[in-house]
């Protein structure tokens, strides 16, 4: 109970309903997050009120209640560490001196001591022995005595008896070098608790808990972080770099509850071959590893190597792994070490350095190993990674569902094993500026495989420097045949540079739930083909990418064609805008019959930046919004997905919003900014979003946000 009598349960859903605030709902309304509108979010689709909280006003809501009192502080510490994202320098190394702790300053023998007689102190105050001092001070005394700890951390007398106990809490090693502070605790809570029972059974002793706050960190990444601007000579971004593969590694040996994992090329040097196993080793993958199986096999494993092992396999397993453009040297050899010696298995014998090293007991050969836990992988931009590693690594997932391959390496040969794969059910698919790729490799497994069968979102994007390997042949088949084409599910697709024609866009079938399309690079494909599509075939699409598509938009790479900036303009409005997302003319005597809706949900257009240049300012409701990059779209302002607070309704997607209304007023804001805007700014994501699982309609900001929206490729 708090001070004002609350119970402790409360606080901690309301801390948890705080924390649920500031996440996206399932579906989202492919807008950018409005901070200035306000209103309660909805769980539906919709732009105003926002569908979530922004990330730093819930962040800003817990940190307040931790000022409240003890209660409320004890309530929201959980779901304020919940969710780490790495910003500046100075606050990841605060970041790593409150979680993780130095061995040097505070030994283990310091930490188990202070611990043991904190719980000393907790048994004291038990209303059980509480009216008796003598007695609580005699079981004081026994406890200290019983737990005083020389050199072997907890003695063997502590622990209960072999059958009594499962599982045993382990002891700590004082050979290990960096053990794990929340093993350490936990053993001496479960050993301390262990004589209570035999002393006083019954008797609960709520131990004193680490104040570090590791075990509840759930999510990390280093999307924003950045160390431009802080005007740091070559030698000391060489020398004495912030984010060191020592730091990363102590910080995940105190995160046991880590689920999500991010990193970026502004911190890949220090993906270094011990991170990598402390990421992907924990959980289920360490305990099938390394640890003796029933007489089967044997190990040769060091001391602190089966330490390692232990704490790993206590830890839970990673579900998301996101590692865009992860490209420095030291991840590259740390990446092709860590599949060589996990993934790979020489079948020749051990050469004699490696006799040497396994003199006492022999390794035999294993089960390949897996990672059954990790669910959403990201590789977009892994360049520098050879197939012979990127092979072996993907196919070591069995339960993928969301999967993003964009600009690697990845063969024919690699997605041919892949498509074999009996466990995979992908929801996302990206594989766009695969160069290495062939049509049928892509044919084989969106057409044969089980792999892509329920399919949701995928991105086979290319342009005018990385070509389709797509074929008419290929495409046609794909999607007569292909079973997530057929069934209609497809909300993402960007097939943009592939050879389409009308009579293979003929050929789709009707693809209700689309929302998000590109058809960029495609310079033969006539507008009114695309406007036939969109009305028959994919009507409730809200955002079309035609960046160099159609000839009668390209006029730059047609300048002899008699086509004008003007001609354009002219056609893009009376083939594209006006039909599609314009309400059609209607006449009624009565008045009776209200206007009809448009015959689509269109509302967004990507084009060129010359196209976009010859728009001017747009044309009423319709403005151009840049982003910090390249990309542009033409954007009507006055139309989004709009719900009534309070009043349990879906939201709607409404046209001609009053120009003082709340989304209108930032859309026009986006506009005015003429490209000056947040990296999160934009519409039809080309990086799919895997920490969080909303794939490529997901919304990102930061480095994530300008790979998604800003940059053309």
């Amino acid at each position: 109970m708090s001070i004002f009598g609350y119970p402790s349960e409360l606080l901690d859903a309301i801390c948890s309903h705080i924390y649920d605030a500031g996440i996206p709902p399932a579906q989202s309304s492919l807008d950018p997050i409005i901070t200035t509108a306000v209103g309660i979010p909805v769980a539906q689709p919709s732009s105003s009120p926002q569908p979530y909280w922004p990330e730093p006003l819930v962040r800003r809501t817990l940190a307040s209640l931790c000022l409240v009192n003890h209660a409320w502080f004890e309530a929201a510490k959980p779901w304020l560490w919940r969710r780490l994202e790495v910003r500046l320098p100075r606050t990841w190394l605060s970041l790593v001196e409150e979680i993780a702790w130095n061995l040097e300053e505070e030994t283990v023998d310091c930490v188990m001591g202070k611990s043991i007689q904190a719980a000393a102190r907790a048994v004291a105050d038990v209303a059980t022995f509480a009216s008796d001092k003598d007695a609580a001070l005699k079981l004081e005394a026994s406890l200290l005595d019983t737990l005083d700890p020389p050199d072997n951390a907890i003695t063997l007398d502590l622990l209960s008896p072999i059958p009594s106990r499962n599982p045993s809490p382990r002891r700590i090693r004082p050979k290990s070098k960096s053990p794990a502070r929340w093993k350490i605790l936990r053993s001496i809570n479960d050993a301390i608790q262990d004589v209570l029972d035999r002393r006083a059974p019954g008797v609960y002793v709520p131990i004193p808990k680490d104040p570090r706050p590791g075990r509840y960190v759930q999510h990390l990444d280093f999307n924003h972080f950045r160390t431009i601007g802080m005007r740091r000579s070559v030698e000391e971004g060489v020398n004495c770099r912030f984010v060191t593969g020592d730091r990363v590694e102590a910080i995940l040996k105190e995160m046991p509850n880590l689920t999500t994992f991010g990193a970026t090329e502004y911190m890949d040097g220090a993906l270094t071959l011990p991170v990598l196993n402390e990421l992907f080793l924990r959980g289920a993958p360490s305990g099938g590893r390394g640890r003796p199986s029933r007489g089967r096999s044997f190990t040769d494993l060091s001391d602190a190597e089966e330490e390692d092992h232990d704490r790993r396999r206590e830890c839970k397993d990673l579900e998301a792994v996101d590692l865009t453009g992860c490209v420095s040297a030291v991840f590259v050899n740390a990446f092709n070490e860590f599949v060589n010696a996990h993934l790979l298995h020489s079948e020749t014998g051990f050469d004699d350095e490696m006799d040497c090293r396994r003199n006492r007991r022999i390794r035999f050969a294993e089960e390949p190993l897996s990672f059954p836990g990790i669910r959403r992988l990201g590789l977009r931009g892994v360049k520098s990674i050879l197939p012979r590693y990127l092979g072996p690594f993907i196919l070591a997932f069995p339960s993928l569902t969301h999967l993003d391959l964009s600009g690697t390496r990845v063969t024919p040969e690699i997605m041919d094993a892949f498509a074999l794969s009996s466990t995979v059910q992908l929801k996302s698919l990206a594989l766009a500026r695969c160069v290495r790729l062939t049509g049928q490799s892509i044919r084989n497994l969106l057409v044969n495989s089980p792999v892509t069968a329920h399919l949701m979102e995928l991105n086979l994007y290319c342009d005018v420097t990385y070509l389709s390997p797509l074929t008419q042949d290929d495409l046609y088949e794909i999607v007569s045949d292909a079973p997530c084409f057929l069934s209609g599910n497809l909300q993402y697709l960007d097939l943009s540079g592939a050879p389409l024609t009308k009579e293979i866009l003929e050929r789709f079938k009707p693809q209700l739930k689309l929302r998000s399309l590109g058809l960029s690079h495609i310079s033969r494909l006539e507008l009114k083909v695309i406007q036939k599509f969109m009305i028959e075939k994919s009507p409730n699409v809200e955002v079309l990418t035609l960046i160099s598509t159609s000839p009668e938009l390209d006029f730059l790479l047609r300048p002899n064609s008699g086509s004008t900036p003007r001609n354009a303009v002219i056609n893009l409005h009376s083939h594209l805008i006006r039909p599609l997302a314009t309400p059609p003319f209607s006449f009624s005597i009565s008045g009776s019959n209200g206007p009809l809706p448009p015959r689509t949900r269109l509302r967004v257009v990507e084009l060129s930046p010359a196209m976009l240049g010859a728009l001017g300012v747009g044309a009423g409701a319709w403005r151009i919004i840049r982003s910090k990059g390249g990309r542009g779209w033409y954007v009507d302002t006055a139309c989004t997905w709009v719900a009534e607070p309070g009043s349990g309704s879906q939201s709607v997607l409404k046209r001609d919003l009053p120009p003082g209304h709340p989304y209108r007023v930032e859309m026009e804001r986006l506009s005015d900014a003429k490209g000056n805007v947040s990296s999160g700014t934009g519409w039809h994501a080309r990086k799919m979003e895997v920490l969080h699982g909303y794939g490529m309609l997901g919304r990102e900001d930061g480095l994530y946000g300008a790979v998604s929206f800003a940059y053309q490729g």
